[in-house]
């Protein structure tokens, strides 16, 4: 079996515990898409507090990064921060999991 190789996509980009965050919109996707699986966070909904729009709702999903389509884990929780640190905890389980 063959490695896939895929050319990297030039300029700089967030990176978090050394792989690529990226947000688009209301979606956050985190992980290597050479690796099994990636985590997309979409936003559903916000709150306003102290005058700055927060994230309130947010669907979390662990997805193959080969097939967009193929849904490995989801959920949803309330807060960027709780929906990110279960996300992580479900991604590293699903590439433990190889």
């Amino acid at each position: 079996m063959s490695a896939e190789t895929r050319p990297l996509v030039e300029g700089k980009y967030l990176e978090y515990l050394d792989k690529p965050l990226v947000r688009e919109g209301n979606t956050i996707c985190y992980g290597d898409m050479s690796e099994k699986c990636i985590l997309v966070l979409e936003i559903m909904s916000y709150k306003e507090v102290d005058g700055k729009k927060l994230p309130k709702d947010v669907f979390i999903q662990v997805i193959d990064s080969k097939d967009p389509n193929k849904i490995i884990k989801q959920g949803k929780k309330e807060g960027l921060y709780d929906a990110f640190s279960i996300g992580l905890i479900w991604l590293d389980l699903a590439l433990k999991a190889q």
